[in-house]
């Protein structure tokens, strides 16, 4: 019986000048969900929460287990990739494959030889001389060679290019195949969850915004342009933000038909993950049409 990877439920935390309130999710099994926001939108909180790194509010559920991360058990079916480094620079890469053959309990020699020439990433070179992208895709080798269940991924695809993302994002894909693992993936490149993902969420000052399915997102969402009047006609039931130019207005909706139906006057067009982070984030701004 399929059960949830992730369970997030209320998640709260208090910070002076900022608090993450009432953040809700489930990721299921053999899913990729990814997870968006701003900058200081509670995205690394929202993370460490799900690790029990920082405490706070509501409850989190890893793998059926409530705050699992805690439970040794647990703990050796997440792979887990935030920000830093994770081994001392004066070491070769094929040395990290001696240390942690004898630490790490599942990890698995051959698979990380196999990533290695995947991702093309020379054994001999000291960690210090790797790329911020060759040092990614190490870091992401060395958590896929543990054989994770679920993986929790804050922005792994900084610095990579757009080959080695789309390199990433097939490794992600082949991951979930067999329906029994997922992926929670933070990221600023909306493209790449647009060809991947399975779910979306969206946090936004520290609250949700929404947890749906891709698609929908991508079918519902829409750009209206027209007057301001034609606009806030929509009601706040369908318009979610809108941006005042000089000569009309833009506006992001969460229905397209049901907006198009309200105001016909309106030019509505389909809206992509990256436009709707923007007219969120800059509501309150001119927009110069």
């Amino acid at each position: 019986m399929n059960t949830n990877s992730i369970e997030a439920i209320s998640l709260s935390k208090q910070y002076p000048g900022f608090a993450l309130e009432d953040v809700s999710f489930t990721l299921p099994q053999g899913c990729i969900m990814g997870f968006i926001g701003q900058n200081g939108a509670g995205k690394t909180t929202t993370i460490k929460r799900l690790l029990g790194l920082v405490q706070g509010g509501g409850e989190v559920h890893l793998l059926g287990e409530k705050e699992g991360y805690g439970l040794r058990k647990v703990k050796e079916e997440v792979g887990v990739f935030l920000e830093g480094s994770f081994f001392n620079e004066v070491i070769r890469v094929q040395d990290i494959d001696s240390i942690l053959s004898r630490i790490t309990p599942r990890w698995d020699k051959g698979y990380y030889s196999f990533l290695l020439d995947r991702f093309q990433i020379p054994r001999k070179k000291y960690l210090r001389e790797l790329s911020k992208g060759m040092g990614t895709k190490l870091r992401l080798a060395t958590i896929l060679a543990r054989h994770p269940k679920l993986l929790i991924l804050d922005e792994p695809m900084s610095g990579l290019d757009p080959v080695a993302r789309s390199q990433v994002m097939d490794l992600f894909l082949e991951f979930i195949q067999d329906g029994e693992h997922s992926v929670f993936l933070s990221t600023h490149i909306t493209t790449d969850l647009e060809q991947a993902a399975d779910y979306i969420t969206f946090i936004h000052e520290g609250k949700l915004v929404f947890s749906q399915e891709k698609d929908r997102v991508l079918e519902e969402y829409g750009l209206a342009q027209g007057t301001e009047e034609a606009l806030k006609s929509l009601g706040p039931d369908v318009l979610i933000a809108m941006k005042k130019g000089w000569y009309h207005a833009k506006g992001l909706v969460n229905n397209r038909q049901e907006a198009a139906r309200r105001e016909p006057s309106l030019l509505v067009e389909p809206a992509r993950l990256e436009d709707i982070m923007v007219m969120m984030a800059k509501e309150e701004e001119s927009w110069l049409g």
